[in-house]
């Protein structure tokens, strides 16, 4: 069996395709890409292929011709010509702590040009440097130039909400990025990728012709890996997991797409799989939260407690586009910014009405979120948790003994230290029940289990639904009245109907809480 490469770690086209790793072929929407449009703008979450994209439009440009032999862009190019190219990686220089550091390190990382092209002694500014960069590499090559400038919003995610640091270091981009514009003549073609999206206004302040093809159909699968990929260039990785499972490749591709699939970045978007953790899966024959582990998700968490964000409504969320396609420095709500960090997909368009149903992608994710946000939220570290009460209410759910895994949650919930971040935020909620609802889909999500709260049926609102292997939990809760009662309500407006099928059981449980003591203080089940 021929050992398969993973390139992990590498992001260098030309390192991938001369040392035999696997590539997923996109170079004919390279292709089409590098000849959309002169200026072109594309967010996509990190650990995504951004950066090996911007990698083959440098060899691309370049007139790396034979890195591309038997690549789909070969029947496409036909003269191969070769380009001076910029190419600015600006991760290097995130985690400034002012504008005078930020503005230095710019200047150091246009050094490595200045060494080709030539640097005068007046050139004392980013701006300035960028723009003389340019014009020599156009007049000493009498080519036309391509810029690239790869994670262009790194050096100011981190002061994001810094009212002192913020518009200093917006100041300093400005003028980094001003020549894009005054040297258009000279230009040949610039792409600019990151995570988030800043306004033209406030950071290209010129650049009025950027285009933004992040959410255009043509473009949507440029980064991540498609079902056809898998099934097709990687189908021997597949296997061979499968292989270390014990289980059938077709079952084992079903694992596959329930942990990384279901991204999406236009309304006409193929499925998309997390390239990271896929090739992570595949090189250590593990399935693993490979791609919410290489990152902290205290940046993430901190704009969702800036905004009071409530994470039970972020499944099935019917929302227009402007309100998470917008830029991240005009956001009110958190939304655009876990839409452009992959921490939310689209996963439906109604064309009548132009309404997104942004939903949490795939297990992978809704597992970051829980792992991240119950110590941000009540106070537990998930492992704590995990160790104990989860597999008693595992084993009491496997047995099909629902009431002896309401005895395990009440017990549960009975000790769970709230903070007082928590607290006050329960204070605002609309009605009691949403405090039950929140924990108890926190304790679910926890346990890798798909849960639901709210949702929308022909009779009405469901408290929360939640689905096993082989059964639909459907339930109701009270505070102001007794189990009987909301069992009462799940069965007069027809809430488990949806859910009936030969396929699973279905399972209606109505639970009252105490309002005092915070637990489930009866339930009544019902299949």
């Amino acid at each position: 069996m021929t050992e398969r490469k993973y390139p992990i770690g590498i992001q260098t086209f030309s390192e991938i395709i001369r040392g035999g790793y696997i590539y997923a072929d996109k170079t004919d929407l390279v292709w089409q890409l590098a000849n959309y449009s002169k200026y072109i703008f594309l967010s996509r979450p990190r650990r995504f292929g951004k950066s090996l994209l911007t990698s083959t439009l440098d060899s691309y440009f370049r007139g790396g011709k034979e890195l591309f032999e038997g690549l789909k862009i070969m029947p496409l190019e036909k003269e191969w010509k070769q380009y001076p190219v910029l190419h600015i990686d600006l991760s290097t220089v995130k985690g400034q702590d002012s504008a005078e550091a930020l503005r230095a390190r710019l200047l150091l990382l246009l050094d490595d040009y200045a060494e080709i092209y030539g640097k005068k002694y007046e050139e004392i500014t980013p701006g300035g440097l960028m723009q003389g960069l340019i014009k020599r590499a156009y007049e000493q090559t009498g080519r036309q130039v391509v810029v690239i400038v790869d994670e262009y919003d790194a050096p100011l995610l981190d002061v994001l909400h810094e009212e002192e640091n913020l518009p200093a270091f917006r100041k300093v981009m400005q003028e980094f990025y001003q020549p894009l514009k005054a040297c258009e003549a000279m230009i040949r073609f610039c792409f600019i990728t990151g995570i988030t999206k800043f306004s033209q206004l406030s950071i290209f302040s010129t650049l009025n012709n950027l285009t933004d093809v992040s959410m255009l159909p043509a473009f949507s699968a440029i980064c991540g890996f498609t079902e056809q990929e898998l099934t097709t260039q990687m189908a021997e990785d597949t296997n061979q997991l499968a292989a270390a499972y014990e289980c059938t490749p077709e079952e084992m591709h079903e694992k596959l797409k329930l942990r990384y699939d279901g991204y999406h970045f236009s309304e006409k978007s193929e499925d998309l799989y997390n390239p990271f953790s896929l090739l992570n899966a595949f090189r250590n024959k593990k399935i693993d939260n490979y791609w919410f582990a290489t990152g902290t998700p205290t940046f993430l968490i901190h704009q969702m407690q800036h905004f009071r964000t409530d994470i039970m409504s972020l499944d099935k969320l019917e929302v227009p586009a402007s309100a998470f396609d917008k830029p991240t420095e005009a956001m009110t709500t958190a939304l655009p910014l876990l839409y452009q960090s992959g921490y939310l997909t689209i996963k439906d368009y109604d064309r009548d009405s132009l309404m997104y149903t942004l939903s949490i992608p795939n297990l992978e994710v809704r597992i970051g979120y829980t792992e991240g946000l119950l110590p941000a939220y009540i106070g537990l570290e998930s492992e704590d948790v995990q160790a104990g009460f989860a597999l008693k209410f595992w084993r009491a759910l496997k047995k099909g003994d629902i009431d002896l895994a309401m005895r395990e949650m009440q017990a549960y919930m009975a000790g769970i230290p709230y903070v007082e971040g928590f607290k006050r935020k329960l204070a605002d909620a609309a009605n009691a029940e949403g405090f039950y609802e929140y924990t108890l889909y926190l304790i679910f999500s926890m346990l890798n289990v798909y849960v639901r709260t709210q949702v929308k049926c022909a009779g009405g609102r469901v408290d929360m639904v939640v689905w096993m292997p082989n059964t639909v939990y459907v339930f109701e809760m009270k505070v102001n009245g007794t189990a009987q009662e909301a069992l009462e309500q799940i069965d007069g407006k027809e809430y488990a109907l949806p859910y009936e099928s030969a396929s699973h059981r279905v399972v209606k449980v109505g639970v009252k809480f105490n309002a005092d003591t915070r637990v489930p203080e009866e339930w009544v089940v019902q299949e």
